[in-house]
Protein backbone atom coordinates (compact mmCIF):
# COMPACT_ATOMS: atom_id res chain seq x y z
CA UNK A 1 0.00 0.00 0.00
CA UNK A 2 1.28 3.31 -0.95
CA UNK A 3 0.89 5.85 1.98
CA UNK A 4 2.27 8.71 0.58
CA UNK A 5 -0.08 11.15 0.81
CA UNK A 6 -1.51 12.14 -1.99
CA UNK A 7 -2.31 16.25 -3.17
CA UNK A 8 -6.01 15.50 -3.20
CA UNK A 9 -6.00 13.83 0.05
CA UNK A 10 -4.05 16.79 1.77
CA UNK A 11 -6.04 19.53 0.29
CA UNK A 12 -9.52 17.31 1.43
CA UNK A 13 -8.04 16.90 5.08
CA UNK A 14 -6.74 20.28 5.26
CA UNK A 15 -8.67 22.79 2.32
CA UNK A 16 -10.73 24.46 5.94
CA UNK A 17 -7.28 26.47 6.54
CA UNK A 18 -6.76 27.92 3.11
CA UNK A 19 -5.36 31.89 3.96
CA UNK A 20 -5.99 34.67 1.50
CA UNK A 21 -6.72 31.71 -1.48
CA UNK A 22 -3.68 30.09 -1.99
CA UNK A 23 -3.76 26.27 -2.43
CA UNK A 24 -0.97 24.97 -0.23
CA UNK A 25 -0.09 27.91 2.33
CA UNK A 26 -0.90 27.74 5.74
CA UNK A 27 -2.17 24.33 5.34
CA UNK A 28 -2.11 21.76 8.74
CA UNK A 29 -0.02 18.42 7.00
CA UNK A 30 -1.44 14.92 7.17
CA UNK A 31 1.63 13.68 7.07
CA UNK A 32 2.32 9.88 7.37
CA UNK A 33 4.60 8.64 10.80
CA UNK A 34 5.90 5.58 8.63
CA UNK A 35 5.63 3.64 5.59
CA UNK A 36 3.14 1.69 6.97
CA UNK A 37 1.49 3.97 9.41
CA UNK A 38 -0.30 7.13 8.72
CA UNK A 39 0.90 10.02 11.51
CA UNK A 40 -1.62 11.60 13.63
CA UNK A 41 -2.12 14.07 16.83
CA UNK A 42 -1.63 12.85 20.40
CA UNK A 43 -2.05 14.53 23.61
CA UNK A 44 0.91 14.88 25.37
CA UNK A 45 4.61 14.69 24.66
CA UNK A 46 5.82 11.49 22.84
CA UNK A 47 9.06 11.18 23.81
CA UNK A 48 12.40 12.56 25.07
CA UNK A 49 16.28 13.39 24.50
CA UNK A 50 19.03 14.20 26.14
CA UNK A 51 20.07 17.98 26.08
CA UNK A 52 24.01 18.81 25.74
CA UNK A 53 22.91 22.21 26.74
CA UNK A 54 23.16 21.94 30.55
CA UNK A 55 25.71 21.89 34.09
CA UNK A 56 24.92 19.51 36.90
CA UNK A 57 25.03 21.31 40.34
CA UNK A 58 26.22 18.04 42.23
CA UNK A 59 23.22 17.93 44.45
CA UNK A 60 21.01 16.58 41.33
CA UNK A 61 19.92 19.50 40.37
CA UNK A 62 21.33 21.39 37.03
CA UNK A 63 21.48 24.59 35.48
CA UNK A 64 20.23 25.01 32.21
CA UNK A 65 22.80 26.78 29.54
CA UNK A 66 20.59 27.16 26.65
CA UNK A 67 19.63 30.68 27.01
CA UNK A 68 19.98 33.89 29.22
CA UNK A 69 17.83 32.27 32.21
CA UNK A 70 19.98 30.18 33.35
CA UNK A 71 17.36 28.08 34.79
CA UNK A 72 18.85 26.18 38.02
CA UNK A 73 16.03 23.03 37.80
CA UNK A 74 15.47 20.63 40.72
CA UNK A 75 15.26 16.88 40.18
CA UNK A 76 11.81 16.21 38.79
CA UNK A 77 11.26 19.82 37.69
CA UNK A 78 11.17 21.99 34.80
CA UNK A 79 12.66 25.51 33.76
CA UNK A 80 11.34 28.62 32.82
CA UNK A 81 10.44 27.17 28.83
CA UNK A 82 8.48 23.91 30.30
CA UNK A 83 9.27 21.80 27.94
CA UNK A 84 12.89 20.61 29.98
CA UNK A 85 12.85 18.35 32.39
CA UNK A 86 15.54 17.63 35.11
CA UNK A 87 15.17 13.14 35.36
CA UNK A 88 18.03 12.04 37.89
CA UNK A 89 20.04 14.58 37.58
CA UNK A 90 20.12 14.74 33.64
CA UNK A 91 18.08 17.98 31.57
CA UNK A 92 16.07 16.34 28.98
CA UNK A 93 13.61 18.05 25.89
CA UNK A 94 10.79 16.54 26.07
CA UNK A 95 9.73 18.10 22.59
CA UNK A 96 12.22 16.75 20.37
CA UNK A 97 9.96 15.40 17.38
CA UNK A 98 7.08 15.84 18.91
CA UNK A 99 5.96 19.05 17.20
CA UNK A 100 2.16 20.93 17.65
CA UNK A 101 2.13 22.52 14.86
CA UNK A 102 3.17 21.50 10.92
CA UNK A 103 2.16 23.92 7.98
CA UNK A 104 3.54 24.74 4.98
CA UNK A 105 3.95 28.60 4.68
CA UNK A 106 4.54 31.10 1.49
CA UNK A 107 8.72 32.23 3.06
CA UNK A 108 7.12 36.04 3.18
CA UNK A 109 4.88 34.93 6.05
CA UNK A 110 8.03 34.39 8.92
CA UNK A 111 8.68 37.07 7.48
CA UNK A 112 11.64 36.60 4.95
CA UNK A 113 11.80 39.29 1.90
CA UNK A 114 15.25 38.10 1.22
CA UNK A 115 15.20 34.39 0.59
CA UNK A 116 13.65 32.48 -2.16
CA UNK A 117 10.96 35.33 -3.03
CA UNK A 118 7.50 33.53 -3.39
CA UNK A 119 8.67 29.38 -2.01
CA UNK A 120 7.04 27.26 0.23
CA UNK A 121 8.41 26.87 3.91
CA UNK A 122 7.50 23.75 5.82
CA UNK A 123 6.88 25.48 8.95
CA UNK A 124 7.22 23.39 12.70
CA UNK A 125 6.25 24.41 15.92
CA UNK A 126 6.14 22.79 19.61
CA UNK A 127 4.86 24.27 22.36
CA UNK A 128 6.61 26.20 24.81
CA UNK A 129 8.76 29.13 24.93
CA UNK A 130 11.93 31.13 26.72
CA UNK A 131 9.44 34.60 26.96
CA UNK A 132 5.58 35.44 27.84
CA UNK A 133 4.60 38.21 25.33
CA UNK A 134 1.52 40.46 26.46
CA UNK A 135 1.30 40.44 22.92
CA UNK A 136 1.73 37.23 21.48
CA UNK A 137 -0.59 35.69 18.96
CA UNK A 138 0.71 32.34 19.05
CA UNK A 139 -0.05 32.20 23.19
CA UNK A 140 -2.25 28.88 22.97
CA UNK A 141 1.03 27.00 22.76
CA UNK A 142 3.61 29.21 23.57
CA UNK A 143 2.75 29.08 26.68
CA UNK A 144 1.92 25.98 26.72
CA UNK A 145 3.39 22.43 28.02
CA UNK A 146 3.81 19.35 25.41
CA UNK A 147 1.77 17.55 27.91
CA UNK A 148 -1.45 19.74 27.15
CA UNK A 149 -0.81 19.70 23.50
CA UNK A 150 -1.78 18.01 20.51
CA UNK A 151 1.52 16.73 19.22
CA UNK A 152 2.86 15.08 16.02
CA UNK A 153 5.43 12.12 16.25
CA UNK A 154 7.26 13.69 13.65
CA UNK A 155 11.19 12.62 13.23
CA UNK A 156 14.11 14.69 11.43
CA UNK A 157 14.24 12.61 8.69
CA UNK A 158 9.95 12.70 8.04
CA UNK A 159 10.15 16.32 8.50
CA UNK A 160 12.89 16.61 5.57
CA UNK A 161 11.00 13.79 3.79
CA UNK A 162 7.44 15.89 4.15
CA UNK A 163 9.49 18.88 3.06
CA UNK A 164 10.75 17.40 -0.33
CA UNK A 165 6.90 16.04 -0.93
CA UNK A 166 5.65 19.10 -0.87
CA UNK A 167 7.91 21.21 -2.86
CA UNK A 168 9.55 23.50 0.49
CA UNK A 169 12.80 25.07 -0.59
CA UNK A 170 13.27 25.42 3.65
CA UNK A 171 12.12 24.18 6.43
CA UNK A 172 11.39 27.06 9.23
CA UNK A 173 11.19 26.70 13.09
CA UNK A 174 8.59 29.40 13.83
CA UNK A 175 5.57 29.89 15.68
CA UNK A 176 6.86 30.02 19.14
CA UNK A 177 10.68 30.39 20.44
CA UNK A 178 12.19 27.83 18.24
CA UNK A 179 15.11 27.38 20.04
CA UNK A 180 13.65 25.69 23.16
CA UNK A 181 13.74 22.82 20.70
CA UNK A 182 17.29 23.09 19.37
CA UNK A 183 18.12 19.52 19.46
CA UNK A 184 15.06 18.78 16.85
CA UNK A 185 16.22 21.98 15.00
CA UNK A 186 19.75 21.21 14.50
CA UNK A 187 19.23 17.26 13.64
CA UNK A 188 16.76 18.45 11.21
CA UNK A 189 19.36 21.28 9.83
CA UNK A 190 21.74 18.21 9.19
CA UNK A 191 19.26 16.58 6.94
CA UNK A 192 18.55 19.54 5.22
CA UNK A 193 22.10 20.43 4.13
CA UNK A 194 21.72 17.04 2.14
CA UNK A 195 18.87 17.79 0.42
CA UNK A 196 20.05 21.13 -1.08
CA UNK A 197 16.64 22.83 1.88
CA UNK A 198 17.62 25.89 3.64
CA UNK A 199 16.99 25.65 7.25
CA UNK A 200 15.32 28.84 8.63
CA UNK A 201 14.34 30.05 12.04
CA UNK A 202 11.79 33.38 13.56
CA UNK A 203 13.28 33.40 16.55
CA UNK A 204 12.94 36.11 19.72
CA UNK A 205 17.18 35.69 20.08
CA UNK A 206 17.32 34.78 23.42
CA UNK A 207 20.27 32.11 23.85
CA UNK A 208 23.40 31.76 24.40
CA UNK A 209 26.42 31.56 22.54
CA UNK A 210 27.49 28.24 22.21
CA UNK A 211 24.46 26.87 21.47
CA UNK A 212 23.92 29.48 19.36
CA UNK A 213 27.17 28.82 17.70
CA UNK A 214 26.10 25.21 17.37
CA UNK A 215 23.00 25.79 15.53
CA UNK A 216 24.72 28.21 13.41
CA UNK A 217 26.77 25.56 11.56
CA UNK A 218 22.86 24.34 10.04
CA UNK A 219 21.15 27.74 9.73
CA UNK A 220 20.75 29.48 6.58
CA UNK A 221 18.61 32.77 7.79
CA UNK A 222 17.21 33.97 10.61
CA UNK A 223 14.66 36.88 11.65
CA UNK A 224 14.82 38.04 14.97
CA UNK A 225 12.41 39.95 16.77
CA UNK A 226 13.85 43.12 18.50
CA UNK A 227 10.61 43.89 20.16
CA UNK A 228 12.44 47.04 21.71
CA UNK A 229 15.25 48.65 22.33
CA UNK A 230 14.74 49.51 26.30
CA UNK A 231 15.80 47.05 29.04
CA UNK A 232 12.63 48.19 30.29
CA UNK A 233 10.16 46.81 27.82
CA UNK A 234 11.50 43.42 27.59
CA UNK A 235 11.22 43.06 31.47
CA UNK A 236 7.65 44.39 31.37
CA UNK A 237 6.81 43.05 28.53
CA UNK A 238 8.03 39.97 27.32
CA UNK A 239 10.08 38.68 30.96
CA UNK A 240 13.20 38.84 29.67
CA UNK A 241 16.25 41.61 28.51
CA UNK A 242 17.36 43.64 25.18
CA UNK A 243 21.33 42.90 26.18
CA UNK A 244 21.20 39.09 24.75
CA UNK A 245 18.96 39.54 21.88
CA UNK A 246 21.56 42.40 20.91
CA UNK A 247 24.64 40.01 21.08
CA UNK A 248 22.69 37.37 19.41
CA UNK A 249 22.06 39.68 16.32
CA UNK A 250 25.95 40.80 16.42
CA UNK A 251 26.64 36.91 16.69
CA UNK A 252 24.71 36.23 13.86
CA UNK A 253 26.25 38.85 11.29
CA UNK A 254 30.20 37.06 12.59
CA UNK A 255 28.41 33.97 11.60
CA UNK A 256 27.61 34.93 8.64
CA UNK A 257 23.67 33.98 8.70
CA UNK A 258 21.17 36.09 6.29
CA UNK A 259 18.80 38.00 9.21
CA UNK A 260 16.63 39.86 8.89
CA UNK A 261 15.01 42.18 11.81
CA UNK A 262 11.34 42.32 13.24
CA UNK A 263 10.17 45.19 15.50
CA UNK A 264 6.37 44.89 16.11
CA UNK A 265 5.76 48.78 16.91
CA UNK A 266 2.85 48.76 19.88
CA UNK A 267 0.65 52.31 20.15
CA UNK A 268 1.89 53.92 23.57
CA UNK A 269 4.56 50.63 24.36
CA UNK A 270 7.23 50.94 21.84
CA UNK A 271 6.37 53.99 19.60
CA UNK A 272 8.41 56.83 20.42
CA UNK A 273 10.30 57.75 17.59
CA UNK A 274 13.46 58.86 19.38
CA UNK A 275 13.76 55.20 20.80
CA UNK A 276 13.19 54.03 17.01
CA UNK A 277 15.94 56.21 15.89
CA UNK A 278 18.32 54.80 18.44
CA UNK A 279 17.34 51.32 17.75
CA UNK A 280 18.39 52.25 13.91
CA UNK A 281 21.23 53.41 14.29
CA UNK A 282 22.55 50.98 16.54
CA UNK A 283 21.53 48.51 13.40
CA UNK A 284 23.45 50.34 11.23
CA UNK A 285 26.34 50.54 13.56
CA UNK A 286 26.68 47.12 14.79
CA UNK A 287 24.95 44.89 11.66
CA UNK A 288 25.21 47.28 8.77
CA UNK A 289 22.73 49.41 6.27
CA UNK A 290 21.45 46.31 4.33
CA UNK A 291 19.81 44.59 6.72
CA UNK A 292 16.18 44.36 5.92
CA UNK A 293 13.98 45.55 8.93
CA UNK A 294 10.32 45.17 8.89
CA UNK A 295 7.93 47.21 10.91
CA UNK A 296 4.94 45.10 11.91
CA UNK A 297 1.47 46.47 12.98
CA UNK A 298 0.62 45.66 16.37
CA UNK A 299 -3.55 44.06 16.66
CA UNK A 300 -4.67 43.60 19.94
CA UNK A 301 -3.90 39.84 21.19
CA UNK A 302 -3.40 38.07 24.87
CA UNK A 303 -2.92 40.13 27.39
CA UNK A 304 -3.09 43.67 25.51
CA UNK A 305 -6.43 43.28 23.93
CA UNK A 306 -7.60 47.05 25.80
CA UNK A 307 -4.77 48.15 22.93
CA UNK A 308 -6.07 49.64 19.03
CA UNK A 309 -4.57 48.71 16.26
CA UNK A 310 -1.27 50.09 15.53
CA UNK A 311 -2.10 53.54 12.88
CA UNK A 312 -0.84 52.85 9.32
CA UNK A 313 0.71 56.44 9.83
CA UNK A 314 2.79 55.37 13.22
CA UNK A 315 4.54 52.27 10.63
CA UNK A 316 5.02 54.79 8.29
CA UNK A 317 6.58 56.96 10.29
CA UNK A 318 8.67 54.73 11.99
CA UNK A 319 9.92 53.40 8.53
CA UNK A 320 11.19 57.12 7.56
CA UNK A 321 12.74 57.63 10.87
CA UNK A 322 14.81 54.34 9.85
CA UNK A 323 15.34 55.61 5.97
CA UNK A 324 16.92 58.99 7.13
CA UNK A 325 18.97 57.07 9.69
CA UNK A 326 20.67 55.38 6.57
CA UNK A 327 18.91 51.73 6.68
CA UNK A 328 18.50 50.54 2.93
CA UNK A 329 15.47 48.27 3.23
CA UNK A 330 12.70 48.93 5.39
CA UNK A 331 9.40 47.37 4.96
CA UNK A 332 5.97 47.50 6.49
CA UNK A 333 4.54 44.27 7.90
CA UNK A 334 0.73 42.89 8.39
CA UNK A 335 -0.42 45.91 6.02
CA UNK A 336 -1.60 43.73 2.62
CA UNK A 337 -1.02 46.03 -0.45
CA UNK A 338 0.78 48.63 1.50
CA UNK A 339 3.33 50.59 -1.25
CA UNK A 340 6.26 49.25 1.87
CA UNK A 341 5.97 45.95 1.10
CA UNK A 342 8.08 45.53 -1.68
CA UNK A 343 11.67 45.90 -2.18
CA UNK A 344 13.32 49.08 -4.02
CA UNK A 345 17.08 49.07 -5.75
CA UNK A 346 18.68 51.51 -3.03
CA UNK A 347 20.91 52.88 -5.25
CA UNK A 348 18.43 53.72 -8.49
CA UNK A 349 15.15 53.27 -7.00
CA UNK A 350 14.07 50.62 -9.62
CA UNK A 351 10.96 48.21 -7.95
CA UNK A 352 13.06 44.83 -7.60
CA UNK A 353 10.26 42.70 -6.00
CA UNK A 354 7.01 43.98 -6.08
CA UNK A 355 4.89 42.16 -3.31
CA UNK A 356 0.85 42.07 -2.46
CA UNK A 357 0.42 40.09 0.96
CA UNK A 358 1.78 36.77 0.01
CA UNK A 359 1.43 37.38 -4.05
CA UNK A 360 4.90 38.05 -4.67
CA UNK A 361 6.69 38.92 -8.66
CA UNK A 362 10.32 39.03 -8.59
CA UNK A 363 11.11 41.64 -11.63
CA UNK A 364 14.16 42.91 -11.86
CA UNK A 365 16.86 40.53 -9.49
CA UNK A 366 19.65 38.86 -11.89
CA UNK A 367 21.32 36.64 -9.52
CA UNK A 368 22.13 38.79 -6.52
CA UNK A 369 21.75 42.33 -7.59
CA UNK A 370 19.69 45.01 -9.71
CA UNK A 371 19.60 44.07 -13.47
CA UNK A 372 18.93 47.82 -14.54
CA UNK A 373 22.37 49.10 -12.04
CA UNK A 374 23.75 46.35 -10.81
CA UNK A 375 23.62 47.34 -7.02
CA UNK A 376 24.00 44.35 -4.27
CA UNK A 377 20.79 43.08 -2.73
CA UNK A 378 21.87 40.95 0.14
CA UNK A 379 19.68 38.03 0.56
CA UNK A 380 19.44 33.99 -0.36
CA UNK A 381 17.94 34.09 -4.25
CA UNK A 382 19.34 30.25 -4.86
CA UNK A 383 19.54 27.15 -3.09
CA UNK A 384 23.10 25.81 -2.01
CA UNK A 385 24.15 22.97 -3.69
CA UNK A 386 23.42 20.02 -2.07
CA UNK A 387 25.97 18.38 0.42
Amino acid sequence: MNEKVSRRHFLKQCGRSVLLGLSLESLVLMAPRSHSQAMGLQKGYLGRKLSPFFTPLGDGSVRCELCPHLCEVGLGERGYCEVRENIGGRYYSLVYGNPCAVHVDPIEKKPFYHVLPSSRSFSIATAGCNFDCKFCQNWEISQARPDDTNNYDLSPEQAVELASQYECQSIASTYVEPTIFIEYMIDIGILAQKHSILKVMHSNGYINQKPLEELGNYLNAACIDLKGFSESYYRNLTEGSLEPVLETLKRLKRLGIHTEIVNLVIPGKNDDMKEVAAMCRWIRKELGPDVPLHFSRFYPLYKLKSLPPTPVSTLELARDTALKEGLQFVYIGNVPGHDAESTDCPRCNTRIIQRWGYKVQVLHLKKDRCDQCGQPIPGIWQLPQKT
